[in-house]
């Protein structure tokens, strides 16, 4: 695979092999390489001709297979961003806008997509492939205030608030596990946050969600979309701060996210490779998803936000 970039003041495009710019982008190497090559995944965008109809309030749900009818996978740089070839033809979204991504190691991420699909394009491997067009089209309309409201609901859900009863082991367990996050939480965001046994879960303070508000307010629509992305994998935004904030691995995520699960599991034993499956997805789904914030966040916004910490 081959990316192009245009010379300055010269028309003419160049070529780099893959290979030379992952070694020049090394947070894209050591961060993200590692995750994009697992297969599991769900969801992804679209390189069909034309605009196809979608239902006007909901996310992309891409076509399941297609046979590839591209050789060479390229990028190269635009106006308005960094541009995906497949030979000669431009990447388009599912609404036929161009598909340009706002950052050279994004781009570098979704032609690796492209470039490793075999003989069958699999588009629901192909998650940063969907999240760019998400992120283009808007499917959903949504402003980048909605955007966050609806990232902070998660809060009245998220699955480390709520807490059994019985047995007592599981209880342990929860408590072992889940608290060192939220009190990791309550002390790097200087806030509250409650857990509860009941069905209708805890009252989350308004303070609490003003500045979890506030603190995704400092991200750009792109790495908003992603982090909602990651949140509903994962159904907690807890675990989804720890994600972005280096806090937690995306194996330690993905396995607290399922404590009780894995706890039944462990009690009554599992289906033969249903478990193990739906395990990898998620994980790939998870891994993708915070890769793509990072990448849709300015270096110096992460920089800033992890000397913070």
């Amino acid at each position: 695979m081959w990316l192009r970039h245009p010379p300055a003041g010269d028309t003419r495009r160049t070529t780099r092999p893959l290979g030379v710019m992952w070694r020049i982008c090394p947070r894209l190497r050591d961060r993200g390489r590692c995750l994009l090559n697992r297969l599991p995944s769900d969801p992804t965008a679209s390189v069909w001709r034309g605009p196809a109809p979608r239902p006007p309030a909901r996310a992309y749900v891409p076509p399941t297979e297609r046979k590839r009818f591209y050789q060479n996978v390229s990028i190269s740089q635009g106006e308005g961003g960094f541009e995906i070839n497949l030979d000669h033809r431009k990447l388009k979204t599912p609404q036929a806008k161009l598909f340009t991504v706002p950052s050279e190691a994004l781009a570098i991420a979704v032609a690796t997509e492209w470039d490793s699909q075999q003989d069958t394009i699999k588009f629901y491997t192909m998650h940063l492939t969907t999240l760019c067009n998400t992120s283009l089209d808007n499917p959903t309309q949504r402003n980048k205030d909605q955007l966050i409201r609806a990232t902070v609901k998660f809060l009245d859900t998220d699955t480390l608030c709520y807490r059994v009863e019985e047995p007592e082991t599981l209880v342990e367990l929860q408590k072992n596990e889940w608290d060192p996050i939220i009190d990791w939480a309550e002390k790097r965001y200087d806030v509250e946050i409650g857990t509860s046994t009941s069905i209708t879960g805890p009252s989350i303070p308004t303070h609490t969600r003003e500045v979890l508000t506030s603190h995704l307010s400092s991200y750009n629509m792109w790495a908003l979309q992603g982090i909602e992305f990651v949140v509903a994998q994962l159904k907690s935004m807890l675990l989804t701060l720890g994600l972005i904030d280096l806090r937690l691995t995306v194996e330690q995520a993905v396995l607290l996210s399922r404590l009780e699960e894995e706890y039944q599991i462990q009690k009554w034993g599992n289906i033969e490779w249903a478990h193990d499956y739906e395990l990898q997805e998620l994980r790939a789904r998870t891994a993708a998803g915070t890769l793509f914030v990072h990448l849709c966040s300015e270096s110096s916004t992460v920089k800033h936000k992890l000397l913070q910490e």
